[in-house]
């Protein structure tokens, strides 16, 4: 810039809780960071928390003049639409190397569609996806990116100094071209609804059949914490228990907790696209099925007037019991990871993404949700076998799932006796159990197909004859 004014390194638009965190992060890290926001009365209080930490631009243009060429501009508002009427508003004001960041949970289909709007007029687009919630982004989130090489060239300097980090690394990668940073954080979240379920039905287990109350709850979490189970929710988990109620005296908050769990649709476009895909995540589906069920709340207390399950008692023994689920839960949560990752390669071969698998799992280690020391495991399979077909068939894997899927197969058959619903652990263990076996019976199901659609089959002893059909009905 000319006449002396300062020129800004790096452009926020957007400074809601996730933009505000990661603009102070960049500057903590040595870069001058400009930003903008579209209500003024935002911009101001957040001048007003962190005085001379960034400079606020009164407008878009105004941003765009102070920001150092070529120029690098993240994007920090709710996904969708919004984000569309920003870059129409925005592109006009760039050049050709300008790179512009989108930072929010984006469909991944529209990032790619943005890339390619942007590619032609000579600028770059990534979409990142962002992991860590408001204390990652503040100080040190998981982040996967996607976009050009060039384009993430540009910007990684700033992306490894932000990034959590860990013994492997910062938590940060190039994952792949186009949209390939947002599905694979769409990817991570759907493995973080199993393993939120999958930690809910375990509570409900050691609640409902083994009399647990929060402080023996918190007590099993905090011992969990220690072993194979370590991870971020885990942990918190343990820190819930053992909250009180501020409204209750001898209470516990979570007991005082409405059973209506949330969604904002990441988890469902996980299903949609692994339909698409034809690839199985029976877990993370349950694990959304579980919450829109949670939101029945008022249909759910009308039938359990006059639905009756079984009267089973509480066992007498909760301390082998909670030995049991937490065996079970470890097994289920490999199963979850398996589905994820499995999706993840699909969506490689279908997108020509290249996308590196022991990366993913490296990068998930520090500052995003689901961290867990698991992945320490993940990330050595697929160091051993990088084209590993599916999780599940690496050795050391193999030998956790096989340890502990008798306490899963218990589990679930203990929650059936004693009417608990736990659908994200009994489908994880059917995904397993089909995925084991040699010879399922949808022989017959396609049979039924030929017979009532003229579908044909295809014969077991001769599969290389191609397909036929049979007048099976009279």
């Amino acid at each position: 810039m000319s006449g002396g004014e300062t020129t800004y390194q790096f452009g926020m638009i957007g400074v809601g809780v996730m933009g505000r965190n990661l603009a102070w992060n960049i500057a903590d890290h040595g870069w001058t960071v400009a930003a903008w926001n579209r209500e003024q009365e935002m911009m101001d209080e957040v001048l007003a928390a962190a005085p001379g930490k960034i400079h606020g631009a009164k407008t878009m243009a105004e941003l765009v003049a102070c920001l150092e060429k070529p120029r690098r501009v993240m994007i920090m508002i709710t996904a969708g639409k919004p984000v569309d009427m920003v870059l129409d508003a925005l592109v006009p004001l760039l050049e050709p190397g300008d790179v512009v960041i989108d930072g929010g949970n984006s469909w991944f289909e529209d990032t790619r569609r943005r890339e390619e709007r942007l590619t032609a007029l000579g600028m770059h687009f990534v979409g990142v996806g962002v992991s860590g919630g408001e204390d990652g982004a503040r100080h040190g989130p998981s982040l996967m990116p996607g976009g050009k090489d060039e384009a993430y060239a540009r910007i990684a300097p700033v992306l490894e100094a932000i990034a959590a980090k860990t013994a492997s690394g910062p938590c940060v990668t190039h994952v792949g071209t186009d949209g390939a940073g947002h599905f694979v954080k769409m990817v991570h979240n759907g493995i973080e609804y199993a393993d939120m379920q999958l930690i809910a039905e375990s509570y409900d287990v050691l609640k409902r059949v083994g009399g647990y109350d929060a402080p023996a709850l918190a007590k099993v979490f905090r011992a969990w914490n220690e072993g194979p189970l370590e991870s971020f929710l885990i942990e918190i988990t343990g820190q819930i228990f053992a909250t009180a109620d501020p409204r209750r005296a001898g209470g516990w908050l979570v007991d005082s907790v409405l059973d209506k769990a949330g969604q904002k649709g990441t988890g469902r476009w996980t299903a949609e696209v692994a339909l698409k895909l034809g690839v199985s995540i029976p877990s993370i589906a349950a694990a959304i099925d579980a919450r829109v069920l949670s939101s029945m709340k008022e249909a759910r207390v009308r039938a359990s007037e006059v639905l009756e399950g079984p009267r089973s008692p509480v066992v007498q023994d909760p301390g082998g019991l909670a030995d049991v689920v937490r065996d079970a839960l470890l097994a289920a949560k490999v199963g979850a990871y398996a589905q994820g990752m499995s999706l993840i390669r699909a969506a490689a071969e279908e997108f020509g993404w290249d996308i590196d698998l022991r990366e993913m799992a490296r990068i998930w280690k520090g500052g995003c949700i689901i961290r867990a020391a698991l992945l320490d495991t993940i990330m050595k399979a697929f160091e051993r076998e990088p084209g590993l077909e599916n999780l599940l068939l690496d050795g050391e894997i193999r030998e956790i799932v096989q340890a502990g899927q008798g306490a899963w197969r218990k589990v679930v058959a203990l929650a059936a006796e004693h009417g608990i619903p736990v659908p994200a652990m009994s489908a994880g263990l059917a995904y397993y159990d089909a995925y084991r076996t040699a010879a399922l019976p949808q022989n017959l199901t396609q049979a039924q197909r030929d017979a009532f659609g003229a579908h044909t089959y295809q014969r077991s002893d001769a599969p290389e004859e191609g397909f036929v059909h049979t007048d099976w009905l009279p």
